[in-house]
């Protein structure tokens, strides 16, 4: 018998056709830059924050939802942000050169605001202090660097060299080169600082044989080695607090 019924159509799931959802579509006090306006920048999300900066989105998402994506896929580190190329942002849709560009200069702003802020630092005489100074600094390299600090007598900062650029996991530094800097800058004493990308704090071989030639080199020229600080994103590992500074 035929169900007269019968409707093969209602088998369908009948959807409405789905509207994408722009920032206009937003209620006024959730746009990124209603809501700066109207609360101050402390109120936004970092999403909402580089919103504004990059103003919109793709065709499947707002601007907000895009960063959204982008921090998520950072783990929302904005450390991990900052190490990010304008060539990996291109790589999400939306993201052209100049969004990819501004959201770069963003990080470095912030880079340079937390070192400007350390800039004041009275002395450079401890571990912690070297680190505090350094880690805005080389905290984002995917590649270590090697910094010399050098100083005045009363540990204050004269100048800070790079002294060498290296790979994923080692760099070379010239006690030589070390000396002729600090010779140039009337240095009493330094400190040598360099990064590890991978997260380990604990000196190498290598790190204990150069702490061990500075040092020497250093005493015969009455420039005194005072410290050799390690950095990682979230620790240090001083040779001067861990007693490992022979001079």
């Amino acid at each position: 018998m035929i169900n007269r019924h019968f409707n093969p159509f209602n088998d369908v799931a009948m959807e409405p056709q789905k509207r994408h959802t722009t920032i206009k579509d937003m209620q006024a006090e959730e746009r990124p830059r209603e809501k700066l306006l109207a609360k101050g920048a402390g109120a936004l999300t970092v999403p909402e924050l580089l919103a504004v900066i990059i103003g919109g989105g793709n065709t499947e998402q707002t601007a907000v939802e895009l960063m959204q994506s982008i921090m998520q896929d950072c783990e929302n580190s904005l450390i991990c942000l900052s190490r990010m190329t304008v060539e990996d942002l291109m790589q999400y849709k939306g993201i052209g050169e100049a969004k990819a560009l501004g959201i770069v200069a963003a990080a470095e702003i912030g880079r340079r605001r937390s070192e400007e802020k350390l800039s004041d630092i009275a002395q450079l005489d401890s571990g912690q202090t070297i680190h505090q100074f350094m880690l805005p600094r080389i905290q984002d390299l995917d590649h270590e660097e090697s910094w010399a600090l050098l100083l005045n007598n009363s540990m204050r900062l004269i100048k800070c060299v790079n002294m060498s650029r290296g790979g994923l996991t080692e760099t070379a530094v010239d006690p030589r080169q070390v000396m002729k800097h600090a010779l140039l800058a009337s240095a009493t004493c330094f400190a040598l600082v360099h990064n590890h990308p991978s997260g380990n704090i604990q000196p190498s071989r290598a790190d204990n044989e150069l702490t061990a030639r500075l040092a020497r080199v250093g005493q015969t020229m009455n420039i005194r080695l005072i410290d050799h600080v390690i950095v990682t994103d979230g620790d240090y590992y001083s040779y001067a607090e861990n007693g490992k500074i022979y001079s």
